[in-house]
């Protein structure tokens, strides 16, 4: 047995030791406790359902209206739902917390030539190994205000970019309203309000992705090449109704709120408009169109506003290079001051299986260029949830490609990656990765040219 493989299982058996403790919650209405349960018309045995529906037995009920949940049930949740739910009983207080940790056995290399800045070689990777990345933690807290009326607040306890704890977002949403007065009634029956500091409705993905903690709705450990998430301050507001959806939004167009140099910023417009239908008990099907623009920034972050750093660590960073510095390794940065993107995304269920896709294409430049470039990405994944969806098995093809600032061609990274998981519990998932990555036509002065990085990385999640 070679010394990778005794550190993987190593690694494996280490996580999953976290389970039994996290496995232990007290019984509790099965609100929303829908997980778990076999597609009909499949082959699951009986056992499967047993376990399964004694797992949902045991699901904490939830207590916040529209409310998408941090544990198993919350997969395929895209949109905090309109429907009622859960009664509207009172004030309510919930608590909820998200932690994850990966073991990493990850290779690297690239042919760039040296190059030597202050007698040091910047085209030199660093040397990396088999080992555990620190643990990331999310801290959720959630208010039922009035009927209908709730706010949440989210918090990093720890992150790959941050040791310390800070807010992601606190936001207030509205989807219904306590004065009674019969239009304003009626209105709320198909709109949601949403005010506050939030991560933004832009395209499908995010809601797919790992959020620091959080990586109980991510069917594989890394999210995309280009990494659409971000948090903005603004508003955005839902029309629904029969499965259909239309939404605008507009955010002051930063990650952080300020009111210095206003000639160097504008305010941020998107939109998103789709279709989510439950066809048959068997079938669901969604499709759904997004748009983002915004004139001008001081800190563009639609691609680079995701805090808590990206999930494959170290990968293609010189030896020059820190945590701190570079948080972002295995993704692209398109460099983007000025911004106008597009976002199409079909999904589909059918029993256990899943097919989800990202056509996306953004274009931009930053403040000192004059003309714009253009960077397009495309996703395709294939998931199979079986067991009564406790266990499922995966595959994603991603390629993103286009030009980035000082470069006069266009580059491209592409990434395969291969996943398999385990819901030990509703609030326990193990999962394992092989991930492949290969970047194309850098140019001979960066640490990238003909850079490659694969191997895998085990992840163990716990999400309440």
């Amino acid at each position: 047995m070679t010394t990778r493989t005794s550190l993987l299982i190593l690694g494996a058996l280490a996580l999953v030791s976290a389970a039994p403790a996290a496995a232990q919650e007290e019984s509790a209405s099965p609100a929303g406790a829908t997980i778990g349960q076999p597609a009909v018309g499949s082959n699951d045995s009986t056992s499967a359902t047993d376990s399964s529906a004694a797992a949902a037995a045991t699901l904490r009920a939830i207590e916040i209206q529209h409310f998408r949940p941090q544990d198993q049930r919350g997969l395929n949740v895209f949109e905090a739902p309109k429907e009622e739910g859960v009664p509207f009983t009172g004030f309510k207080l919930n608590w909820g917390a998200a932690f994850t940790q990966q073991f990493q056995s990850l290779s690297h290399e690239n042919t760039a030539p040296p190059r030597v800045v202050d007698g040091v070689d910047r085209n030199q990777l660093a040397e990396i190994g088999n080992g555990f990345n620190n643990a990331t933690a999310n801290l959720y807290l959630n208010a039922q205000l009035a009927k209908g009326i709730r706010v949440a607040l989210t918090s990093y306890l720890s992150s790959r970019h941050h040791n310390e704890t800070w807010v992601k977002d606190g936001y207030l949403l509205i989807d219904d309203t306590p004065i009674a007065v019969p239009l304003l009634q009626t209105l709320m029956q198909y709109v949601t309000v949403k005010a506050g500091h939030f991560e933004i409705n832009y395209g499908d993905q995010h809601f797919r992705r790992s959020d620091n903690g959080n990586a109980m709705h991510n069917a594989f450990v890394g999210n995309l090449i280009l990494d659409a998430f971000t948090t903005q301050i603004g508003g955005e507001v839902y029309v629904r109704a029969n499965g259909l959806m239309a939404m605008g939004g507009i955010t002051g167009g930063e990650v952080r709120g300020q009111v210095r140099n206003p000639d160097g910023r504008s305010p941020a417009f998107y939109g998103k408009a789709g279709i989510d239908r439950q066809v048959s008990s068997d079938l669901r099907v969604r499709l759904t169109g997004s748009a983002f623009g915004q004139a001008k920034s001081l800190n563009q972050t639609l691609y680079t506003g995701d805090r808590a750093g990206s999930r494959y660590y170290s990968v293609m960073d010189s030896t020059q290079s820190t945590e701190s510095a570079q948080p972002y390794s295995g993704a692209i940065n398109p460099g983007f001051r000025k911004v106008t993107a597009f976002q199409v995304n079909p999904f589909v269920k059918y029993q256990g299986l899943e097919l989800f896709g990202v056509i996306e294409q953004a274009k931009g430049h930053t403040a000192a260029e004059t003309s714009s470039r253009t960077w397009n990405q495309y996703s395709g994944e294939v998931v199979y949830r079986f067991w009564g969806e406790r266990l499922y098995t995966g595959g994603r093809y991603n390629v993103a490609s286009g030009t980035l600032p000082s470069m006069t061609s266009d580059v491209s990274v592409n990434r395969s990656q291969l996943s398999a998981g385990w819901f030990i519990t509703p609030y326990v998932l193990m999962k394992g990765e092989y991930v492949a990555q290969k970047y194309n036509d850098f140019p001979t002065t960066d640490v990238r040219n003909g850079g490659r990085f694969s191997g895998f990385v085990v992840e163990g999640v716990v999400g309440f």
